[in-house]
């Protein structure tokens, strides 16, 4: 039995979707664990400046020292079961980082600025990031930082818990649908 060429490129072709799908659930499994990880954090760092809210600054601290932690530690994981880790991913982040904190620096920001322009500015990443990786990280990043908007314009007393839950939740959520991808 032989095969022609085009009945060869076909199948090439067809090969090179299968690996181009399965190169794209592989990882959005790895960032549906992030997106988990990263929303109970930041739920749990909402629900805990609502209560503490004078030790904000080093509840923040820790949870994002937890999270770019918990980044590594993924990206070490799926590098060593063989899959691709883009360790631009963890540079981007710190670069969000840096910006964020100039810009709260320089915008001399009150609390509730400051609470409504950290996942803001996150949010814009997931947005920016799903250009390359795929319509589900638009879908956060824009729904996300809409529902945070909302809040900031309407909601007045319980903002860090509707953060928690919108924030937090909606990264938890956005986690778990990726992950069936």
């Amino acid at each position: 039995m032989s095969i022609d060429v085009r009945s060869a490129q076909a199948s090439l072709a067809e090969i090179d979707t299968v690996v181009a799908r399965l190169k794209q659930s592989s990882f959005y499994r790895a960032a549906s664990i992030l997106m988990v990880v990263w929303g109970v954090l930041v739920a749990a760092g909402y629900i805990a400046c609502a209560v503490l809210a004078n030790r904000a600054f080093g509840i923040w601290l820790i949870v994002d020292g937890l999270g770019i932690a918990a980044t590594l530690a993924t990206g070490l994981y799926y590098r060593r079961v063989g899959v691709a880790f883009d360790w631009r991913i963890v540079v981007a982040v710190l670069l969000f980082f840096a910006f964020g904190a100039a810009c709260s620096w320089m915008g001399h920001f009150g609390p509730r600025e400051l609470s409504a322009f950290w996942p803001i500015l996150f949010m814009f990443g997931y947005a920016l990031a799903g250009l390359w990786l795929g319509r589900a990280f638009i879908l956060v990043g824009v729904g996300v930082a809409l529902l945070i908007f909302a809040g900031y314009l309407w909601i007045d007393r319980g903002f860090e818990l509707y953060l928690a839950a919108v924030d937090g939740g909606g990264l938890v959520i956005a986690g778990l649908w990726m992950r069936r991808a």
